[in-house]
């Protein structure tokens, strides 16, 4: 009896040991990180805007946000029009509308251009949008391992286009919009546990409270969460946090640019963000191990029907990019700084 129990114990002793020593591993990529951060002063391909036209000139005017077309997006114009974005491509997308050539370039983005003054030596003349207001410096990373990075995204690329994309519409042609909603429904009502602990730790005990009336209601009256009744019949709408954001909540910079194979733009803040909130979720414990095909297949549907909801939009994005993987790892740097600083 006791050597079954031992023999049965070692595969169990093995896991802890393997589970400990990989997140040890993280801890210590996490917080070496900023030892390879270094800011990039020099605009690359895709990179360069309004704003580094108008340093050569000798007046300061606050510069115009950047566009899409240029290869780098601004906040202003990722901005989502209303709700809340779940992904990078609608948060990139929210904005943007057919226009000219030059990028949608508006004259509400640019402002009205005036003559330059007498003796002026600014080539491009004054380009004013609300004087006196403070110009809000752009988030950069650093990219130390742009090489590594530049082929995952190429891996992430070819793989929405020869599996997630041809899936979610298969999937969306088959499956009728209603029935995908209460799809997304149930599972953003399973993952309310990491909104509910991130609200918790980044000290917004309301939101939480929001998050967890939320999960009582729908679990409850809108039957297992396939109907978000807090929402549509009490207008409680909640509020997205990861681990991610809230590390940086407490200070801890993201290190620098990371791009994972499947999981697209991050950074070892983020990442190592990743591996604490599927910890959060309930389906990660669907089977025995940590990953395993029980709980990625219920991930990969969960991609799959979501992705079919933006359809087009990174298409969109690529398109209107002179250097989409700039233009992506400058929207994913916006985004995140975003959600800390301003949510």
């Amino acid at each position: 009896m006791s050597k079954r129990c031992s023999a049965a114990g070692e595969p169990r002793r093995r896991m802890s040991f393997k589970a400990s020593g990989g997140l040890c591993l993280a801890m210590a990529f996490l917080f070496l990180c900023p030892l390879l951060h270094a800011e990039e002063d020099i605009p690359e391909l895709g990179k360069i805007t309004i704003r580094d036209l108008q340093d050569t000139g000798d007046r300061l005017a606050r510069p115009a946000p950047n566009t899409m077309a240029a290869g780098n997006a601004s906040r202003e114009d990722l901005q989502t029009a209303k709700g809340k974005p779940d992904n990078l491509s609608t948060y990139a997308a929210a904005r943007q509308t057919p226009s000219d050539e030059y990028g949608d370039v508006k004259a509400e983005d640019v402002g009205e251009a005036v003559p330059a003054a007498e003796g002026s030596s600014d080539l491009y003349g004054d380009v004013a949008t609300d004087e006196g207001a403070p110009a809000r410096p752009r988030p950069q990373i650093a990219d130390p391992l742009r090489p590594f990075n530049v082929a995952m995204y190429h891996f992430n690329d070819k793989l929405y286009f020869w599996l997630w994309k041809p899936a979610s519409t298969g999937y969306s042609y088959i499956v009728p919009l209603p029935f995908r909603n209460l799809f997304r429904n149930f599972y953003r009502n399973l993952t309310a546990p990491v909104r509910i602990l991130n609200n918790l730790f980044q000290g917004k005990p309301g939101y939480a409270g929001e998050e967890l009336a939320k999960l009582l209601i729908n679990s409850t009256v809108g039957v297992g969460g396939l109907r978000d009744c807090a929402e549509e019949c009490f207008g409680i709408k909640g509020r997205d946090a990861d681990f991610g954001q809230t590390l940086g909540k407490w200070g801890l910079g993201p290190g620098f640019y990371l791009v994972l194979p499947f999981l697209g733009p991050s950074s070892p803040r983020d990442g190592f963000g990743f591996l604490v909130d599927w910890t959060m979720r309930p389906q990660t414990y669907v089977g025995t191990e940590f990953f395993d095909y029980q709980n990625v297949g219920l991930f990969a549907h969960e991609k799959i029907n979501s992705t079919s909801f933006h359809l087009g939009e990174y298409e969109a994005l690529k398109k209107a990019a002179v250097d989409p993987y700039v233009s992506m790892r400058d929207i994913y740097i916006q985004y995140r700084t975003d959600l800390i600083e301003n949510r």
